[in-house]
């Protein structure tokens, strides 16, 4: 990798994470402040967000293919704009069907923007090399959510939540954007090592859907993704809910950030080689422990460290490896295409989340949402030896 190419990969992370932080986890780091001062139920709140994730999983696959034609860095770029005019926008909304419609448009900025779109641009550009890429962006982005609850809940309590979603569209404006399109421009300076935009086959995703690989990896990063969304975006409410003051709610949340970095940094050890299907079947087990953790938790600060630790570890290994293993087991070929269709089932999962988090904590309480996420992570991980017999 050139100088020129290392920059740009590096100033990618930086946009990615303030991008995660703008569009993903602002709506967890001043709910709070928005369920307060807002006048709209928890329900009706969440189901903005669950509408943006919906629309990101219904264009994956389309953001994929573009990325397959050589267009991810216009997407970069044009995304991180999108969502800084979105997110001031919904700073001024009145109205619920508005608050629902800027979500919505919210959701294409998510799917040009977010890992699937950089993960595939870093691939095309880097080729082999892009193991590495997407490690060091991963390793950074990771502290996306440690930016985004201290700022959320500083922002939330000083500016109100209008004022707080401001501060992250000017994130989104001054920091995401001119990253994206700087990290761009660094990585276009070398040569191109990836696939041919020749070589990309007609018909290559629907060969990836007749085999059950494709299926059982959709099914595991569902739930995987389903059960950190939950947890995430009801953080602050669960854990003041099981004895934790707000200060330390939004400490542990913040917490979970650097448990994600921690979690990746281990992948990177000298002489580690681990399978593939063996960090799925970790991944799982760690979400597990973590809502088995909140789930006994009644004020245990050691509990709500279990939380962060296994939450943070687990869902930052994942991320690096949804690439790693849809590479390995369906190949590299139509990569972009592939990734992004099978990206649509975690995607949607972490969509349905916030809103389906919402009803069970309301027909349920904390206890029915824990008891449910572990469920998901629990099944992931049965799904985890179901690859271990397909040699995965």
């Amino acid at each position: 990798m050139s100088r020129d190419e290392s920059r740009g990969v590096w100033i990618l992370a930086i946009g990615q994470t303030a991008g995660f932080a703008t569009l993903l986890y602002m709506f967890g780091a001043i709910i709070l402040a928005l369920e307060g001062g807002s006048g709209w139920s928890r329900a009706e709140l969440a189901l903005g967000p669950t509408l943006a994730l919906l629309m990101q999983a219904g264009l994956a696959p389309f953001s994929g293919r573009l990325v397959d034609r050589g267009h991810g860095g216009a997407l970069l770029g044009g995304a991180a704009l999108l969502g800084a005019v979105c997110l001031a926008l919904l700073s001024q909304v009145s109205h619920l069907a508005l608050w629902y419609a800027l979500w919505i448009v919210m959701g294409a900025a998510q799917a040009g923007g977010f890992y699937e779109t950089c993960f595939s641009f870093l691939l095309r550009r880097l080729g082999p090399g892009a193991r590495g890429a997407i490690i060091r962006v991963t390793l950074v982005a990771g502290f996306a959510s440690t930016f985004a609850f201290p700022l959320g809940a500083w922002a939330g309590d000083a500016l109100g939540w209008r004022g707080a979603i401001l501060v992250f569209a000017g994130v989104q404006a001054l920091i995401t954007l001119p990253a994206n399109i700087l990290g761009v421009r660094f990585l276009r300076r070398g040569e191109r090592r990836g696939p041919d935009m020749a070589a990309v086959r007609p018909g290559g995703v629907r060969t990836a859907l007749r085999r059950p690989e494709f299926w059982a990896l959709a099914a595991f990063f569902g739930l995987m993704m389903g059960n950190h969304m939950m947890l995430t975006t009801f953080a602050l409410p669960v854990m003041t809910e099981r004895g934790a003051s707000h200060a330390v709610a939004v400490f542990v949340a913040s917490s979970v950030g650097p448990m994600q970095v921690a979690g990746r940094l281990v992948l990177t050890l000298p002489g580690l080689r681990v399978r593939t299907g063996t960090l799925a079947r970790a991944v799982a087990l760690g979400m597990s422990v973590s809502s088995l953790a909140l789930l006994v938790a009644t004020g245990d600060l050691w509990l709500f460290a279990i939380y962060a630790v296994g939450q943070g570890a687990a869902i930052g290994v994942q991320s690096i490896l949804r690439p790693l293993i849809t590479a390995e087991a369906l190949g590299e070929e139509n990569f972009g295409a592939i990734s992004g269709a099978l990206a649509m089932a975690p995607i949607g999962a972490g969509a349905l989340a916030p809103f389906l988090g919402a009803l069970l904590m309301g027909a349920g309480g904390v206890t029915l949402l824990l008891s449910v996420t572990l469920s998901f992570a629990l099944t992931g991980f049965a799904i985890g030896l179901w690859l271990r017999a397909r040699g995965i």
